[in-house]
C-alpha cells in the first residue's frame, strides 16, 4: 500500500534557503528511515512562474510552477519565509494560490516570516500564530486580527503550523514527521540529524538558556557571560555557585555578581534551577531512566530535592510529570510550549 505524502514548498526571489534546506533534508532522512514501507513524501518545490529561484544568499533553487500541482495532490503546503516577505498583499497571484489550495491540503505552514504570506491570504485571521521574534511587531501592525505568541519555535492551531526563527523549520518539519508516523520515527529522525527533537526549555522560542544569552550577551562586559546558560546545560553537575560560576566565565565572583544582577535581572541561582527543571524535564519526557538518575543527571544531588523544585515551579512532582507528558503519556504530543507548562499542570492540581 502507497501512503507517501506530497510536501510543498513555496517559493519566491529571495527565500531564506535555511528555512527550505534544514525541513527538506528532514523529510528527506525520514524518507531513508521509514525505508521502502510506501510511507515516506515526495517533496516539491514550487514559485509563481518555476524555473529557477535565487534564495537571499545566492543560492538557485529549480521550482516548478504552482499550476504543476493540481488541487488535491498536496497533502502539506509550506511557505518559507524571505527577505521582504511583509511586501506580499492579499492580491499578489502568489498569495491567492495559497489561499485557494489551503482549502484542499491536510496541513497549511509557515517557516520564519513566511507567516506574512499566510496572514495577507487570510488564514492566520483569528488564528495563534508564531513567527521570528524580529517581525512580531510588524505581523501585529498588519494583521491585527491575528493572535501573535511570543515564546513557541513551533505552533498548531489546527490546520495551520507555523513555525518562528529561521532553523525553526527543523523543529516543525520533526512535528509534522511526528504526526505522521509517531515518536518513535521522530526520535529516530533528531538522532539521525543530530538534534533535539524537543529543544531544551521545551517549545518555547527562548529558552531559559536562549533568554539569557540574550541578555547577557548585548552590552560589554556583560557579553562575556553570553555563554554562560549553555556552559550550565552542559555541565549541570559542576560547581554552579557564584564562585563556580565566575570561574566559568573568567570573572571576579564580585565583578560577576554585579554583572549578572545587572543585566540578566535575577539571581545566578535561579537560572541554574529553571535550566535544571528543563533538562530534568526533557529527560523525563523522551527517556525512561529512573527518576533517581533524572536528578542526578541533572544536577539536583538527590531525588527529594528535584520533587521540591518541581512542585514549586510546576506544581506537580517528577512522577506525575512523566505519567502525563513522557512517552505514552496522555498529553506526550501536547504543544510542548515551556510557557505554558505550569499551566498545563495546574489543570489537574
Amino acid at each position: 500500500m502507497n501512503d507517501r505524502r506530497a510536501i510543498a514548498f513555496v517559493l519566491f526571489d529571495q527565500a531564506l534557503a535555511l528555512n527550505l534546506n534544514g525541513p527538506a533534508e528532514a523529510f528527506s532522512v525520514a524518507n531513508h528511515l521509514l525505508g521502502s514501507e510506501g510511507a515516506g513524501y515526495d517533496l516539491l518545490f514550487l514559485s509563481e512562474a518555476g524555473g529557477l529561484v535565487r534564495t537571499s544568499c545566492g543560492l538557485a533553487v529549480e521550482t516548478e510552477a504552482l499550476g504543476t500541482a493540481p488541487p488535491g495532490t498536496i497533502d502539506t503546503l509550506i511557505v518559507v519565509g524571505g527577505l521582504e516577505a511583509w511586501a506580499f498583499t492579499r492580491e499578489t497571484p502568489l498569495v491567492r494560490w495559497i489561499r485557494r489550495a489551503s482549502k484542499s491540503v491536510r496541513r497549511t505552514c509557515s517557516i520564519c516570516n513566511g507567516a506574512f504570506l499566510l496572514a495577507a491570504a487570510g488564514l492566520l485571521e483569528g488564528r495563534r500564530a508564531v513567527t521570528h521574534w524580529c517581525e512580531v511587531e510588524r505581523l501585529k501592525t498588519m494583521y491585527p486580527g491575528v493572535q501573535i505568541e511570543l515564546d513557541p519555535i513551533y505552533l498548531r492551531d489546527g490546520a495551520i503550523w507555523t513555525a518562528a526563527g529561521m532553523s525553526a523549520g527543523i523543529d516543525l518539519a520533526l512535528a509534522l514527521i511526528e504526526d505522521d508516523h509517531g515518536r518513535r520515527t521522530s526520535l529516530s529522525m533528531a538522532k539521525e540529524l543530530v538534534v533535539f527533537l524537543h529543544r531544551p526549555g521545551g517549545q518555547a522560542q527562548f529558552s531559559s538558556a536562549l533568554a539569557a544569552q540574550t541578555r547577557l550577551g548585548t552590552v560589554p562586559p556583560a557579553a562575556r557571560l553570553a555563554e554562560l546558560p549553555m556552559w550550565v546545560m552542559n555541565n549541570l553537575n559542576a560547581d554552579l555557585s557564584v564562585d563556580g560560576l565566575a570561574r566559568a566565565v573568567g570573572m571576579s565572583p564580585r565583578s560577576f555578581a554585579r554583572n549578572f544582577a545587572r543585566w540578566h535581572g535575577d539571581t545566578p541561582a535561579k537560572l541554574v534551577r529553571e535550566l535544571r527543571i528543563e533538562a530534568a524535564c526533557r529527560q523525563l519526557e523522551e527517556s525512561d531512566s529512573e527518576i533517581k538518575l533524572v536528578a542526578d543527571l541533572c544536577g539536583f544531588g538527590d531525588e527529594e530535592r528535584m520533587r521540591r523544585a518541581f512542585l514549586r515551579r510546576l506544581g506537580i512532582p517528577p512522577a506525575a510529570y512523566r505519567e502525563r507528558f513522557g512517552r505514552g503519556g496522555p498529553e506526550a504530543n501536547q504543544d510542548r510550549d515551556w510557557s505554558k507548562r505550569r499551566a498545563l499542570v495546574s489543570e489537574t492540581v
